[in-house]
C-alpha cells in the first residue's frame, strides 16, 4: 500500500505507531533545526516534523518541497508540543524518517487555501486545483451525500431507477434545445433532453408505477449564477396517485435529506395557493424565514387629495420592524433600488412610527394622524417600525414589493442560511397569456392536468383555469415542481388546441405519446427537483457552480477544456454541415 492512513485519521491514540501517509504539501515552515510540513489529502491535514539531528537527509529534502508537491512519508506518530484544537489531527504529528517525492508541482496560479486569492474565472480555468480547496471539496462531498440519501429514500419507497435516452426529438415548447446532428440521417438532428418528461409518462403507461432518475438535462438559455446549460434533476413519476399523495411522498424526501445531511427535520410543510403567495409575498417563490408580509391598504388611502393613491389599482405596504430610525440617505437608496430597470417603479412612500409615539411620513401633507394610525393598525406596526408603501397596477406593485422585501431582508441579515423554511405553492394558473405571440402558453408544460372542477372553464375562460400543479420552495428558491398529468387523449388534444398547436403539429411532435394513451394510460403525476440548486441551498448558498465539479461560466463555456470549440472541416463534411463560421 502507498499509505496506511489518510491525513485526517490519526489522533492521540495512535502515538507510537509507524505509519505511511501520502498527499499534497499545503505549506512548509523552516525553523532551523526543525522543518514542519502540513500534508493535505481530501480527508484533512496532518503535520509532519523533520528533525535535522535525527535525519539530516530527510530534513534537507523537506526544505526543498514547494506547495502542491505530491509526497509519501513514513514515520512515527508522536504527541505535538503545541497542539491545534481546530483540526482532528491537531494533537499529533509524524516524526518523518523517510520522504519520497512522488511528483513535483509548478507554483499554482492561486493559493490552495479556504480564502484563496484566485478570481472565479481563474479558478474555473484550473478547476482541478480549485477542487483541492476545502470549501469546494466539501460542497462536492455534500452533493454526493444528497445523491446517496435520495436513492436510499426512494428505493425504500419502492421506486425503480430507470435511465431514459439523451438523444431525443426536438420540441418547440420550453427553452431552446441543444441539437446534435445525425451523421447517418443526413440533415436530421437529435435534441438533448430538457427533461425526461414524455419518457417518464410512457414508463407509467408501461406499468412501472414508481420511477425515478438522477439525470442530466440540457437547456440552451441565458445563464445566471443559479443556471447552467447542463444541470441535474431528481426526476420522479408515480401512477394511481393524487396530488396529496405526491406532496406527502416528496415532502418526506425533503425532510429526510435535511435530517440526514443537516441534522434538521422541519415540521409539516405549509401550503400556499399561487394567488395568496403573490398577494402576501409578491412572488410564487416566497422566503418564509422572515415575516414582512405585504398588506393591502388601498381603501385606507384613497379618496384623499393624493392622486398617486387615488389613481392606483393597489396600494400596499410592508412593515420593516425596528427601522423607523432609517436616515434620509438610507431611504433614498431604497427609492433608487425600486427605480432600477429590474423593478421599474417610480418610487415609494414611507411612514415612520417613532419610539416617542410620533409619526413622520413622506405624505404628511395629504394624510393626518388618524390616517396613519389606521395604516399602523392594518400593517401591525409598532413604535419603532417603518412602513414602506407602494402603489400602482396590481401585479407590478406586488412584484415590486416582493423584490423590495428580499432586498431589505438581505440588508437586515434576515435570511439565515442555516435556517430552512419550505413551503408548497399550489393552484397555479394552467395557462398564461403571451402578448408577443398573442396566444396562451402552458405555465408548467403541455401535459399538466387542469383541476377537475375547472374543466368547464377550459373553452370559455381558459385564463382562469387552475392547474393540478405544485412547486416546492425552500428559502425563497424553487427546488422542485410537478403536476398531475393529463392521461386522457381527448383532453390532451384539447390542451394542445388551446396552446395553439394545429392537429398536424400536435401529431408530429407528440403523436407517440397520444398513441400510447390509447393503450390504457393510468392516472399519474410526478415532480422534478433541481438537484444542483437543492444541494446549494442545503449547503447554505444560492450559487450552484461550486456544487458542480466542472461548471460552465456565464457564457456557457468550459474555460478549462476550452469548450465549445470549432470542428474540423472533415467532421463538418461527415455531418453534411455547411457552416460559414469555419470559412
Amino acid at each position: 500500500m502507498l499509505r496506511t492512513h489518510n491525513c485526517n485519521s490519526l489522533n492521540i491514540d495512535n502515538v507510537g505507531e509507524i505509519v505511511t501517509l501520502c498527499g499534497w504539501v499545503q505549506k512548509t515552515r523552516d525553523l532551523g533545526g526543525m522543518t514542519f510540513v502540513d500534508l493535505r489529502d481530501r480527508y484533512g491535514i496532518t503535520q509532519l516534523a523533520f528533525d535535522i539531528k535525527k535525519n539530516k537527509l530527510s530534513c534537507l529534502e523537506a526544505r526543498s518541497l514547494n506547495r502542491e508537491f505530491v509526497v509519501q512519508v513514513k514515520g512515527l506518530v508522536i504527541e505535538r508540543e503545541s497542539k491545534n484544537n481546530k483540526i482532528y489531527t491537531g494533537a499529533i504529528e509524524i516524526e518523518v524518517n523517510e520522504l519520497t517525492i512522488l511528483n513535483r508541482s509548478k507554483t499554482p496560479p492561486f493559493t490552495i487555501e479556504d480564502n484563496t486569492d484566485g478570481g472565479e474565472e481563474l479558478r474555473m480555468k484550473y478547476r482541478y486545483l480549485d477542487i483541492r480547496r476545502k470549501p469546494i471539496k466539501d460542497k462536492l462531498i455534500l452533493r454526493a451525500k444528497v445523491s446517496s440519501e435520495t436513492r436510499k429514500y426512494l428505493d425504500k419507497q419502492g421506486f425503480i431507477e430507470v435511465e431514459t435516452p439523451y438523444l431525443i426529438k426536438s420540441t418547440p415548447e420550453g427553452a431552446r434545445d441543444f441539437v446534435v446532428p445525425s451523421r447517418m440521417n443526413e440533415g436530421q438532428f437529435y435534441a438533448l433532453p430538457q427533461s425526461p418528461q414524455t419518457f417518464k409518462q410512457l414508463l407509467m403507461v408501461s406499468g412501472m408505477d414508481k420511477y425515478y432518475q438522477i439525470v442530466k438535462c440540457f437547456r440552451d438559455e441565458d445563464l445566471r449564477s443559479d443556471r447552467q446549460p447542463e444541470f441535474t434533476q431528481i426526476d420522479c413519476e408515480m401512477s394511481f396517485v393524487n396530488q396529496e399523495e405526491i406532496l406527502n411522498t416528496f415532502e418526506g424526501l425533503t425532510q429526510h435529506l435535511l435530517q440526514t445531511v443537516k441534522g434538521i427535520r422541519p415540521a409539516k410543510f405549509p401550503r400556499l395557493s399561487y394567488q395568496d403567495s403573490i398577494k402576501k409575498y409578491g412572488t410564487d417563490k416566497p422566503d418564509l424565514r422572515f415575516g414582512m408580509e405585504i398588506v393591502e391598504i388601498t381603501q385606507l388611502c384613497q379618496k384623499k387629495d393624493f392622486s398617486v393613491f387615488n389613481e392606483s389599482e393597489l396600494v400596499a405596504g410592508i412593515n420593516v420592524q425596528g427601522c423607523a430610525n432609517y436616515s434620509r440617505k438610507q431611504l433614498d437608496k431604497l427609492i433608487e433600488f425600486v427605480k432600477t430597470p429590474q423593478i421599474g417603479t417610480s418610487g415609494l412612500i414611507y411612514c415612520k412610527f417613532n419610539e416617542d409615539n410620533t409619526t413622520k411620513s413622506s405624505v404628511d401633507k395629504f394624510f393626518n394622524e388618524q390616517d396613519k394610525k389606521e395604516w399602523k393598525e392594518k400593517a401591525n406596526c409598532k413604535n419603532g417600525d417603518l412602513l414602506i408603501i407602494m402603489a400602482g397596477e396590481k401585479n407590478k406593485t406586488q412584484r415590486a414589493l416582493g423584490a423590495l422585501r428580499l432586498h431589505l431582508a438581505n440588508q437586515l441579515n434576515l435570511r439565515n442560511p442555516e435556517k430552512f423554511a419550505p413551503v408548497w405553492i399550489v393552484d397555479f394558473p394552467l395557462l398564461e397569456w403571451d402578448e408577443e405571440s398573442k396566444r396562451y402558453h402552458a405555465m408548467h408544460h403541455p401535459f399538466t392536468a387542469p383541476k377537475n372542477e375547472d374543466l368547464v372553464l377550459l373553452d370559455k375562460d381558459p385564463g382562469n383555469v387552475r392547474a393540478n400543479a405544485y412547486d416546492l420552495v425552500l428559502n425563497g428558491n424553487e427546488i422542485g415542481g410537478g403536476s398531475i398529468r393529463i392521461h386522457d387523449k381527448e383532453l390532451q388534444q384539447l390542451m394542445f388546441k388551446h396552446l395553439g398547436f394545429s392537429e398536424r403539429e400536435a401529431k408530429e411532435q407528440f403523436g407517440f405519446l397520444m398513441e400510447a394513451f390509447e393503450y390504457g394510460a393510468p392516472p399519474h403525476g410526478g415532480i422534478a427537483f433541481g438537484f444542483d440548486r437543492l444541494c446549494a441551498i442545503i449547503g447554505g448558498q444560492e450559487n450552484i457552480r461550486d456544487f458542480i465539479a466542472f461548471p460552465k461560466n456565464n457564457s456557457g463555456r468550459d474555460t478549462m477544456i476550452n469548450s465549445p470549440s470549432l470542428l474540423s472541416q472533415e467532421q463538418l463534411d461527415e455531418l453534411s454541415l455547411d457552416l460559414k463560421i469555419n470559412k
